[in-house]
């Protein structure tokens, strides 16, 4: 399955939790795995408690680790100046696994899967969301 996400770039970060349960539940797959994936080299689907002071807390972290206005290599030779993006990516990576039982996404009680859009403007995003098992 397929679904699209709007996202404002700049580390927004948007709870996908509900949409990917959904297709969980629609797969009729009561025991097995869950892989959401997006292509694309300036994004991040990770787990985290979505509620704003961990939210602000992780991008704090992300920007002491790859700040937005380091001069990286990357910008020097493609000039969209987005190369923290790249490097945030490959940091939390593209894509995120959970275990399904009884037909749902096994996840702890405050633990949301989220998409994180690194990259320095708008974007439409399409995650992939494959349920595979018995």
């Amino acid at each position: 399955m397929i679904f699209k996400i709007s996202t404002k770039g700049f580390n927004d970060v948007v709870d996908i939790t509900p949409e990917v349960s959904k297709i969980v539940r629609n797969s009729k797959v009561k025991d097995g795995i869950c892989l959401v994936f997006c292509p694309g080299s300036t994004s991040g689907i990770t787990t985290i408690e979505y509620e704003d002071g961990a939210l602000k807390d992780l991008k704090e972290t992300l920007e002491n680790i790859a700040p937005m206005h380091e001069n990286y290599e990357h910008c020097k030779k493609w000039g969209d100046c987005n190369g923290y993006a790249h490097i945030r990516s490959a940091l939390i990576k593209p894509s995120f696994c959970s275990p399904v039982e009884n037909g749902d996404l096994v996840l702890g009680t405050w633990q949301q899967i989220v998409f994180i859009d690194f990259d320095n403007r708008p974007r439409e995003r399409k995650i992939f969301v494959k349920v595979v098992g018995k």
